[in-house]
């Protein structure tokens, strides 16, 4: 039964890697990008990693998964973070149509 679940995990964490790699193609600007791809990667990968632990138990590799699922946890956001900051600071400009600049508000 923990196969099964396992593999329907990974199912998921591979349709939500799909959807955040359409985005980073698909979305217009660098934040609109990075949102995508570290929302839609980090849920998807931690969903195959997930599934991993349930298909493989917990051995040596199933372990090694769950440290790797905690640690894009903790990671993930903020490379994300910095990426976005990093790119404001030096002076890439956002979508036309975005709506709100957060940076901007806060160096006034």
């Amino acid at each position: 039964m923990n196969e099964i679940i396992g593999l329907i995990f990974i199912a998921i964490g591979l349709v939500f890697d799909f959807f955040g790699c359409l985005g980073l193609v698909r979305l217009p600007d660098i934040y609109n990008r990075l949102h995508s791809s570290i929302k839609c990667v980090t849920l998807g990968t931690s969903s195959i990693l997930l599934g991993l632990l349930l298909y493989k138990g917990f051995s040596p590799t199933g372990v090694k998964a769950l440290l790797c699922i905690i640690f894009l946890f903790l990671t993930a956001p903020v490379s994300a973070h910095v990426l976005a900051r990093s790119a404001h600071k030096s002076g890439v400009k956002l979508w036309d149509k975005s709506v709100c600049d957060k940076y901007a508000e806060d160096k006034k």
